[in-house]
């Protein structure tokens, strides 16, 4: 955290971990505390993210998330990520990960 790249979104209910280098940032971790999941909370952080990322430079957004992690991989679907790349057996032996990734606009 002490690094001038890396940056949080949100609070104690919900937060974005990220980070930018060159033009490109990368999505560490979207976590929703469970009783506060299914209210648009993760949405907002994710934009949150996405437009302090922007006005850090970047012009793509970049993220991991485990292939069988299906409300994650459909939240990112709706907000307009799109398959990169996969690592396979990268979580263990039966789960991959999915690289994703946003072309998003620079301020």
């Amino acid at each position: 955290m002490a690094s001038p790249h890396v940056f949080l979104i949100g609070g104690a209910t919900a937060f974005a971990l990220g980070r930018t280098a060159a033009d490109e940032a990368e999505l560490l971790t979207l976590v929703t505390a469970p009783e506060y999941r299914r209210q648009g909370l993760a949405r907002r952080c994710l934009a949150a993210f996405e437009a302090e990322a922007a006005q850090r430079g970047a012009t793509v957004s970049l993220l991991e998330v485990a292939a069988d992690n299906h409300a994650a991989c459909d939240l990112y679907a709706s907000a307009g990520y799109n398959e990169a790349g996969r690592r396979r057996g990268y979580y263990d032996s039966s789960t991959d990960a999915l690289i994703l990734r946003k072309k998003i606009a620079s301020s």
